[in-house]
């Protein structure tokens, strides 16, 4: 009856330290014109990657490159480690957790060699994009260019 009252709030955490990028900034136009979701970039500063919400881990690409998790209120969080990382066949990638487990957000999800992501002419940029089934209002929360891992990087509202 009153969307108001069902709508739902959650948080979303940075999966890593680095400095934050507008998606329209990405250059990859699956990321920058919103094809595979809304969100935001990192450049990261550190290579551990962490679980950005709680929920169950629903997608680790076998290059362990990317990772989903499908959160508790049915938002699915992707995290695209690098651009065109695909391409490295799981080279300089070391994943942490299983997919189908359940995680934490904070939880470490996938390790990265960032120096060796670089050397192989690859850039580190990181995508980190929702999708949901109905409508989500995104609210930035850090005004700061660089964030922490942990640190609150966005809220969501969903309808």
């Amino acid at each position: 009856m009153f969307g108001f009252l069902t709508s739902k709030k959650e948080r979303v955490v940075s999966p890593v330290d680095g400095d934050i990028v507008e998606l329209s900034e990405v250059p990859d136009e699956v990321f920058s014109q919103k094809m595979a979701g809304d969100g935001v970039a990192i450049i990261p500063r550190s290579n551990t990657f962490v679980a950005p919400v709680s929920g169950v881990l629903s997608k680790i690409f076998s290059t362990n490159h990317a990772f989903s998790i499908t959160s508790d209120s049915g938002v699915e969080v992707l995290v695209h480690i690098g651009l065109d990382t695909v391409a490295l066949n799981g080279k300089g990638f070391e994943r942490l957790a299983q997919e189908g487990e359940r995680v934490n957000v904070g939880q470490p999800i996938i390790t990265a060699d960032l120096e060796l992501i670089q050397a192989e002419g690859k850039a580190t940029i990181t995508p980190v994009v929702l999708n949901y089934e109905k409508r989500l209002k995104i609210t930035m929360d850090s005004e700061s260019s660089s964030i922490r891992e942990g640190e609150s990087l966005m809220r969501i509202v969903l309808s």
